[in-house]
């Protein structure tokens, strides 16, 4: 049976803000498997492989991505939500980081390179 989907898991120090974030500022569909404890719906996704080296070890990252970074940006920082620094230009891409309630720094960007 083949693979048909991934599970990502964000650890918080405040779950409950990380997950009134998801799903009251990004407003991803979710069920509550009992007890607050919810499981959101994500948007598509996709899995890139980098190598490591110098700066970079084995590991895992998540970002968000979206279709127009600065009116994401602007649209998310009406309800509230924190940026650390500005939208950069990666050539891959242009980033910025954006700060989850009770969960630390997730990058968010919009993609320039080819998606599946």
């Amino acid at each position: 049976m083949p693979v048909n989907g991934a599970h990502t898991i964000v650890y918080a120090d405040d779950a409950d803000a990380a997950r009134a974030f998801f799903r009251d500022v990004l407003e991803w569909p979710y069920v509550d498997d009992g007890g607050g404890w919810l499981i959101f719906t994500q948007p598509p996704s996709e899995l890139g492989v980098h190598p490591t080296g110098a700066d970079v070890t084995a590991g895992h990252e998540l970002f968000l991505l979206c279709d127009d970074v600065e009116a994401t940006v602007a649209d998310l920082r009406t309800k509230g939500v924190e940026f650390e620094g500005e939208i950069t230009d990666q050539g891959w891409g242009r980033l910025i980081t954006m700060l989850v309630p009770g969960a630390g720094k997730m990058g968010l960007y919009q993609p320039a390179h080819g998606r599946p």
